[in-house]
């Protein structure tokens, strides 16, 4: 499956631990990656200083649902569910 043209909810929706340029200790849940450009795509994409976790995420029919807006509810609930202490 490919990403869904603007959508770039799964570089706002989780929080990324790793650093990234420009995002040295990573970011929180809900934040955009200063990494996207205006179109919402990543302007690393496939460059070594991605982190490796952006590239182990694949989009996939659940996850991305019918719009930008079902991938951020669904990213967000898994975010949650995957957050330490809960």
């Amino acid at each position: 499956m490919n990403c869904r043209p603007g959508c770039g909810a799964c570089c706002t929706a989780p929080s990324i631990s790793s650093a990234i340029p420009g995002m040295p200790h990573g970011k929180p849940a809900g934040v955009r990656c200063v990494q996207l450009d205006p179109q919402q795509r990543c302007l690393i994409f496939g460059q070594p200083a991605r982190p490796a976790v952006c590239g182990q995420l694949m989009p996939s029919a659940d996850m991305c649902g019918a719009s930008a807006e079902a991938a951020m509810v669904w990213l967000t609930k898994l975010e949650n569910a995957t957050r330490p202490g809960m």
